[in-house]
């Protein structure tokens, strides 16, 4: 189909004379005289090939011609105007769509509040909100398959990819409620040496999970992990059971259990970070607006 190539002032100028069906009146609604009008609308009937009005001593009215195209150069005039609007609200970061990765564990802490806060802020914009662990959001955040990501212990330097913390929480024993140290307000790392563990694979975490295992072997001791599980949840399920113990993020605590017991960890100092991560020189401006959004946030220390 061939596409024609009318330009928008006659198109405008032809569609509010079929309104006013006085030169005078559209004129001045217009903002031209009448001359440059009356141009318009020639050059416009020139590229139909037809009279789209026709013209008597104080009449104006369409042909048959002007009949039929108004309808479809109303059509194009209103979807142009809706088009630059919505372009506008996209480019401004007030509408359009945005796609975020998120480690499951951050629905328990950071995620509700986050969205929250961004969808009062935007509430034209689209959230297409993707549960995964750390090493699919890397991968994702590559293909351009999502735009953000919200994981715990971002990887060191990726090429092309920017990361900020956006709060750091404690590690708390996992423990089953019949466990011996279950009695205890907090447990020192070393007195888990003896006991088996679950874990999260590195393969979905390996920052998270070296962070682990390096917090272990600071206290003494390599963890004798005998089972892995890929969501928190289930590694709490697991240790209700009794098959061993973990150490977790302290956000994990609202995982409620009633056979699994979280103790403070001694020392302290040991912590993990969630990191948002983006695509570097990314132009979307919701990507933008979402950085804005995220802010430090109090960490979630064990009670």
């Amino acid at each position: 189909m061939e596409r024609p190539e009318i330009p928008l002032p006659q198109l405008h100028a032809f569609v509010v004379l079929a309104e006013e069906l006085h030169f005078g009146h559209a004129a001045a609604r217009l903002g031209i005289a009448q001359p440059p009008l009356s141009q318009q609308i020639r050059r416009l009937e020139d590229r139909v090939g037809h009279a789209l009005f026709t013209r008597a001593p104080g009449r104006v009215t369409l042909t048959p011609a002007g009949n039929e195209l108004l309808p479809a150069a109303r059509r194009a005039l209103t979807e142009l105007a809706d088009g630059l609007a919505a372009a506008r609200a996209v480019g401004s970061g007030r509408a359009g769509s945005l796609r975020i990765g998120f480690a499951a564990s951050l629905a328990l802490t950071v995620l509700p509040g986050l969205l929250r806060t961004f969808r009062d802020r935007t509430p034209d914009v689209h959230l297409d909100i993707r549960e995964m662990t750390t090493t699919p959001q890397i991968a994702a955040l590559r293909d351009e398959t999502i735009d953000v990501g919200l994981l715990r212990e971002p990887p060191g330097e990726e090429t092309g990819l920017c990361f900020r913390t956006v709060v750091s929480e404690p590690f708390v024993a996992v423990l089953p409620s019949a466990h011996p140290l279950a009695g205890q307000r907090s447990v020192r790392l070393a007195q888990l040496a003896d006991s088996p563990f679950v874990l999260l694979p590195r393969a979905v975490g390996p920052a998270l999970h070296d962070r682990i295992i390096g917090l272990c072997t600071t206290a003494g001791f390599t963890p004798r992990i005998v089972q892995h599980a890929v969501e928190w949840q289930t590694v709490c399920a697991l240790v209700e059971t009794g098959l061993g113990v973990s150490l977790a993020p302290a956000g994990i605590r609202r995982i409620r259990l009633k056979g699994v017991a979280f103790r403070r960890i001694e020392p302290g100092t040991a912590r993990t970070r969630v990191a948002v991560a983006w695509r570097e020189n990314d132009l979307n401006p919701l990507v933008t607006r979402l950085l804005a959004t995220v802010g430090q946030e109090p960490a979630d220390g064990p009670r």
